[in-house]
């Protein structure tokens, strides 16, 4: 009698399991599936904790996080090498000071597996004893930067117009040169205190897309220049002050052909009127990456008129 009904009890356990599997699976059917990576796990459950603590405290946020995730033929380890720290984590710092428009400080707060995964904060700035917690921004430097930092390379992976970001260009240049000379690909997430999360990655494409904005082209025009000779040197240049100020603006002219200015004898505190080339080397977002002025002869001096009484 008891061993059958601990037969009979084991085969309701296994039709219940095999009733309750059917009805999870019939319900995952229904409701549909998604592949979803860890940083969308993560960012719901950063949402979800700021919910839960606001239940309790409406003005309660959250600590602001930075994830950096390098990805790479030698990051299988989940190691960071001392040079990739060396060279990777002060332009990103750079690069979020730009974007903020004010000093941004990051600390490392950890290192996981999963390539290699980087996970810093930032630098608690420190509050006098008499400041207020209503006077805290509603928005941190930090935040502010990484939300500008996230759209530029958003817009370098999809080879979009980056000319609205101009200013940040160089520091991100500097962080995608670092990359490419340890053939990684980088990966940013940023919680931000109010539960939000931005993403962005700069890999092998957008850094191609770096180095074709890199390239210039020369845009030259003619103009005079007039004021007196402050430097001289035979190789052929000389230094032109425009006025007599200590902030008065110079010219560097160069002389294609330092004979010609050998001949002639110019000496220091001269007034001279020059014309010349004036080039710039602009790159494709507009910045000009050289300026020069070049010697092209002598401008006739400009007399003033005298004014009709």
């Amino acid at each position: 009698m008891t061993t059958g009904d601990s037969w009979r009890e084991r085969r309701r356990s296994i039709l219940g399991a095999e009733g309750a599997a059917e009805i999870a699976a019939s319900l995952l059917e229904e409701m549909g599936t998604e592949d979803r990576d860890d940083e969308e796990i993560e960012a719901e459950h950063h949402a979800s904790r700021l919910a839960a603590v606001r239940e309790y405290d409406p003005e309660a946020r959250l600590d602001e996080v930075l994830q950096l995730r390098l990805t790479g033929p030698d990051t299988e380890a989940g190691a960071l090498r001392f040079q990739w720290g060396d060279a990777l984590l002060h332009p990103v710092e750079a690069a979020v000071s730009m974007a903020a428009g004010t000093p941004v400080e990051l600390e490392l707060t950890g290192i996981s597996a999963g390539s290699t995964v980087v996970h810093a904060r930032p630098v608690a700035p420190v509050l006098s004893p008499e400041a207020h917690a209503l006077d805290t921004p509603a928005t941190s430097a930090a935040s502010t930067g990484m939300s500008t930092l996230t759209k530029l390379l958003s817009a370098l992976e999809s080879e979009s117009d980056v000319r609205e970001w101009a200013r940040l260009f160089d520091a991100v240049e500097a962080l995608s040169r670092a990359l490419g000379k340890y053939r990684l690909d980088l990966g940013v997430t940023w919680y931000d205190a109010e539960g939000g999360a931005r993403r962005a990655q700069l890999t092998e494409r957008g850094r191609r897309y770096v180095e074709l904005l890199r390239e210039t082209r020369d845009r030259d025009q003619e103009m005079v220049i007039s004021g007196r000779i402050t430097e001289l040197r035979e190789s052929g240049w000389v230094k032109v002050k425009t006025g007599t100020a200590k902030n008065a603006y110079a010219y560097d002219v160069r002389f294609e052909e330092p004979e010609e200015l050998l001949r002639m004898r110019p000496g220091l505190g001269d007034n001279v009127h020059f014309r010349v080339r004036f080039r710039q080397r602009l790159d494709s977002v507009g910045i000009a990456r050289s300026t020069e002025y070049t010697y092209l002869g002598p401008a006739a001096e400009q007399i003033s008129l005298p004014l009709e009484s």
